[in-house]
């Protein structure tokens, strides 16, 4: 059998956003994941907006870097090369995507985000720390960031699963 992205279980219901914390609501990152559910290897890898390249594989390897490189890098100071390929490459995990390795690519996002939400555990989110550049920074702000850069990339994934099989909406 064919592995197939695995679908998404919300963590929250619409009716119970009253009591989500702010932490909680700064770490949601299930759309990504749901724009990808039941696809195979060979559709996640496909780029599908001409005449861009973007892919929804590329899509979740890009944040699996993001991530690794804002929370675990930035805030908690580890000495951790790029998951994929990184900054240094100016691809940052977008390229260099096969379907043959949707699977682990598929582990290595979820892992990477479990680590960084473990290195930023038991930290307030006023904690801040010094950027590579000299900048204090704040977890919040750094939380921020990743909204944004989610916001940013599940508005592409939205086009891409489109173009892929016609499935629109909060999928």
């Amino acid at each position: 059998m064919t592995w197939t992205a695995p679908p998404v279980v919300r963590t929250r219901q619409l009716g119970d956003l009253g009591s989500v914390t702010e932490r909680r609501m700064l770490e949601g990152r299930e759309t990504l994941l749901a724009k990808c559910a039941g696809l195979d290897p060979d559709r996640l890898a496909r780029a599908t907006v001409e005449p861009s390249g973007l892919s929804l594989l590329g899509l979740v390897r890009h944040m699996a870097e993001v991530e690794r490189s804002w929370f675990r890098r930035g805030f908690a100071g580890e000495d951790v090369g790029d998951v994929f390929t990184g900054p240094s490459d100016g691809d940052e995990g977008l390229g260099g995507v096969r379907a043959a390795d949707a699977e682990r690519d598929f582990g290595v996002y979820r892992a990477e985000v479990a680590l960084c939400d473990a290195a930023a555990a038991g930290h307030g989110l006023d904690e801040t720390f010094t950027s590579t550049r000299g900048v204090a920074l704040s977890v919040r702000w750094v939380s921020m960031v990743m909204v944004q850069e989610y916001a940013r990339h599940n508005g592409h994934a939205d086009f891409l699963r489109e173009r892929t099989d016609g499935v629109t909406g909060d999928a």
